[in-house]
């Protein structure tokens, strides 16, 4: 049975986020041995030297696992991509919402605010203890203009808006 349908979701969060439910993919094994284990990815991506896998925990998790492929289909790498590190390569002025995209996967949630006339990619993701969110600003055009990050206070049940 596939992690990703047996697991919980709480439970596979917190082991995405530990890295504990990657730690079984090793370089060398093929793309059908790592679907075979985890499941369908949410999203494969064309890369100049093979494929991403995508494992995204978006919208309600705070996780993104990226596979990537060789020509061959075969796994080079695996990694969660929802941290300071990866986010700090975004190039301002230069990214496109693709490029956004096939890094980090899909975002949380899209949003418009008055203050400013493109859209805003919202991730979710964890720094610690702290629930966070990553925001990335797009212009008309779709690249990215801006960055930024703010922490997530859910709300409880008793909170007014």
């Amino acid at each position: 049975m596939k992690i990703f349908q047996t697991v919980s979701g709480a439970a596979l969060v917190a082991l995405l986020v530990a890295g504990c439910a990657f730690n079984s993919v090793q370089p060398g094994m093929s793309r059908e041995q790592v679907i075979a284990s985890y499941g369908a990815p949410t999203r494969t991506v064309p890369l100049a030297s093979g494929t991403r896998l995508q494992y995204s925990l978006q919208p309600a998790g705070q996780a993104a696992i990226m596979v990537d492929l060789d020509a061959a289909g075969k796994v080079v790498s695996a990694r969660q991509v929802l941290n300071p590190q990866d986010f700090s390569r975004i190039e301002v002025g230069k990214w496109t919402r693709a490029d956004v995209e096939r890094e980090f996967g899909p975002p949380a949630k899209v949003d418009g605010v008055a203050s400013w006339s493109g859209d805003i990619m919202t991730y979710r993701w964890r720094d610690g203890d702290q629930d966070m969110f990553f925001f990335v600003y797009l212009d008309a055009a779709k690249v990215v203009q801006r960055v930024g990050q703010g922490m997530e206070f859910p709300m409880r049940v008793n909170d007014r808006l």
